[in-house]
């Protein structure tokens, strides 16, 4: 079951004038609650032309989202890389093990890819802290910012030292031969992610000044956002998710029920309606506001 409130939005144009949109092809269905009509005058084409680009998180890699793909395909076309130093693909020299290197890449690598080709950015735990610093150097080319179990912005000292250490413990010790043994895909990622690349953005995706820039970061988005949790997510809560969504007034919130942190991997079919619906109010509002003053 997907459900979706909108938190309220800060007085000014479109603030009193929110819709509510449903559609329940199936039990549970789908709520979206929001303002699409009061978008910024980014121009949305046709679902056709745009480009999504999906960014995972930490020792993950591109084939975690190939579930969601499946159920996109053939509508939308979603664009899987893996980041630097995860997956197939090595860390470059040079490249810093930070959120804004990773940022700066991964803009350069959506710009190369979509090839003037509008985009919205599909992000997931880390990789919306990733997705977040690259969204001022895509310019007018994004055209939205779907976060997955992405929030945050809450300094914790005591439980953030323990995650690095937890964090550095498995990534020095990890059996890496196991990753070539048939039969562990699922965890192959997490065995052969480069150790700098994986000590490295988990290190500074926790220090305090990382941490503190994200509502800046959120708060200076200038497209629609998406924020997605699970009800059952322990790694990163919804409380947490709401609390960085509210930094800008152009989001939707939504709570998969039952699911934990992968729901791209525990329920692809549902994230996918849930973002598909989403995507076309978007596209539909932004196709109106040409056409208000010639009625």
């Amino acid at each position: 079951m997907v459900s979706i409130a909108a938190s309220p939005l800060p007085d000014g144009p479109g603030a009193s004038s929110a819709n509510l949109l449903s559609s329940s092809p199936q039990a549970g269905g789908v709520q979206v609650e929001g303002a699409p009509g009061s978008s910024p005058p980014n121009r949305c084409p046709d679902p056709g032309e745009l480009l999504l680009v999906a960014v995972h998180g930490w020792l993950l890699s591109g084939r975690l989202w190939a579930p969601l793909a499946a159920e996109l395909a053939p509508r939308f076309q979603l664009w899987c890389p893996d980041l630097p130093g995860f997956g197939q693909r090595p860390r470059p020299r040079g490249l810093q093990s930070s959120l804004a290197s990773y940022g700066r890449w991964l803009a350069a690598a959506v710009q190369e890819q979509a090839a003037g080709r509008p985009v919205v950015l599909i992000s997931h735990s880390l990789g919306g802290s990733i997705a977040l610093h690259s969204a001022d150097h895509l310019g007018s080319q994004l055209q939205g910012l779907v976060q997955i179990a992405a929030g945050g912005g809450v300094f914790q000292p005591r439980p953030f030292a323990l995650l690095r250490r937890a964090g550095a413990t498995f990534v020095q010790w990890r059996p890496r031969w196991l990753a070539e043994l048939p039969g562990t895909e699922a965890i192959r990622s997490s065995l052969r992610a480069e150790a700098r690349a994986a000590q490295g953005l988990l290190a500074c995706s926790t220090n305090r000044g990382a941490v503190r820039q994200l509502p800046l970061l959120t708060s200076q988005l200038t497209v629609p956002s998406l924020w997605i949790s699970g009800s059952r997510d322990r790694v990163m809560e919804p409380r947490y998710v709401r609390h960085l969504a509210s930094f800008t007034p152009r989001h939707q919130l939504a709570l998969l029920e039952g699911a934990g942190h992968l729901p791209m991997q525990q329920q692809p079919r549902d994230l996918a309606r849930l973002i598909e619906t989403w995507l076309q109010a978007e596209v539909a509002a932004q196709r109106m506001l040409p056409g208000r003053d010639s009625g």
